[in-house]
């Protein structure tokens, strides 16, 4: 009798082992989120402090003749070179995006970064972004996020498999408090970086985003990025516009992806040329365009506002799609921190505020706002360049508040990941994380 109830036993014993750690992962999970969203919220707060020293840069130096035209160009080569050369110094990992660096710890093949490289995105990303270049902020945010789940993670003698959720949960709070988007974060932990759906990891990403986005509110407010009107559910008679939408996002994605590639090799063919040259040039060349035009440079928040509102001249977005649809990758390949996402957002609003004006014109009775159009443009472009369609859903949702529009969302991203597959195009962060591995090869 005594030997049958030994394994009786084992088993309530096993269950609460397990529950007390899913709680112990739960608590450093929301302990976690709080101190990545302190930092990524001061992140964002210093980026926006470096806008508006550029902006007032610009204003006075736009009195000066050419003079003010090389004061600016000159200051923009400067910070990019700056950044670049503390990237090259003290933390070469910390270049680009940062996002397949953390994917790659992921998957095992490098190991998790010391914090060291956190403080190298954060002051890199606002000289970089301050300066003008055109990067996302949340590319910093997901790797400061992992590195600082990593550290806690390390402090708090975790085993390998909770520090790999913690480290996770981290990227995706630095995610969620970028773009003020809790779920977004939490899905792209899920989807991007785990690319499966385990208990412990949900219950550590949606905790991290959580507390995140719980510290960040206090300091950047609740409202969500972007001020859409609330837009009316579509009809069914829209479904065929926005797969046409979708195939378009799908082209212009893979040809977006393929031109950031191009870019970075360029800029490895001239490796002879010093990192901090090369930013220096990409900078002067950015600060010349803002003197001329200032809002086409820096992340594009203010871009995509505009073309969600809907009320500027359809030739005026073609124009201002051309020059940041090459703009974008040409900073990503300057060598400093800076991310994909807010540029990719910028072009997909645009791509479907023109789709929107060129569905009024000719189906003026079916035709969806183009502000809704531009909405959906947003999560269809993502999911083509990322092929992370719930990701990209869920991220336009957040930081436009259209939550009517998911259906849309559902139809374009379908098409859209679809046409950029049938093409070939390989998701962005996948080919960067094989060509950051060819380059670290001997």
């Amino acid at each position: 009798m005594q030997a049958n109830r030994a394994p009786v036993s084992a088993e309530p014993e096993s269950t609460a082992d397990e529950s007390s750690g899913l709680l112990v992962l739960a608590l450093l999970s929301l302990i976690i989120g709080a101190a990545v969203g302190l930092v990524c919220a001061l992140f964002w707060l210093a980026l926006v402090q470096g806008d508006a020293i550029r902006n007032v840069l610009v204003s006075w130096a736009q009195g000066g003749s050419w003079a003010g035209l090389l004061v600016v160009a000159g200051s923009c080569g400067a910070a990019a070179a700056l950044a670049a050369w503390l990237v090259r110094r003290f933390s070469p990992d910390a270049v680009g995006s940062g996002i397949p660096q953390v994917e790659a710890v992921m998957s095992g093949e490098e190991r998790a970064s010391p914090l060291r490289r956190a403080w190298v995105k954060f002051v890199g990303g606002v000289l970089a972004i301050g300066g003008g270049l055109a990067l996302g902020r949340e590319g910093p945010s997901v790797q400061m996020g992992a590195g600082i789940a990593n550290m806690l993670a390390t402090v708090c003698r975790r085993n390998w498999h909770d520090s790999r959720v913690l480290f996770a949960a981290g990227a995706g709070a630095g995610l969620a408090t970028a773009f003020n988007a809790p779920i977004a974060g939490a899905v792209f932990v899920l989807e991007e970086l785990v690319r499966r759906f385990d208990m412990r990891t949900a219950v550590a990403a949606l905790g991290a985003s959580a507390g995140a986005i719980a510290v960040a509110r206090v300091l950047l407010g609740v409202l969500p990025d972007f001020h859409v009107a609330p837009q009316p559910y579509p009809g069914l008679a829209t479904v065929p516009i926005h797969l046409v939408l979708g195939i378009i996002a799908g082209i212009l994605g893979a040809a977006y992806s393929r031109v950031v590639l191009s870019s970075l090799a360029v800029a490895d063919a001239t490796h002879w040329l010093p990192v901090e040259a090369r930013a220096a040039l990409v900078g002067i060349a950015v600060g010349a365009l803002a003197w001329f035009a200032p809002d086409l440079v820096g992340g594009g928040d203010a871009l995509t506002q505009r073309a969600l509102d809907a009320k500027e001249a359809p030739v005026l977005i073609v124009v201002v799609f051309v020059v940041r649809f090459a703009l974008g990758p040409v900073c990503y390949a300057a060598g400093t921190p800076g991310g994909l996402f807010a540029p990719m957002l910028v072009l997909g609003a645009q791509i479907g505020v023109v789709f929107g004006w060129v569905c009024h014109q000719w189906l003026p009775g079916d035709a969806a706002s183009a502000t809704a159009y531009a909405v959906v443009g947003m999560a269809a472009f993502f999911t083509a360049v990322v092929r992370a369609p719930l990701t990209g859903i869920v991220l336009a949702v957040e930081m436009t508040g259209c939550w009517t529009l998911l259906l849309p969302m559902l139809t374009s991203c379908f098409a859209a990941m679809a046409t950029a597959t049938l093409l070939r195009s390989p998701p962005i962060y996948d080919s960067l994380k094989e060509r950051a591995a060819k380059l670290a090869a001997p």
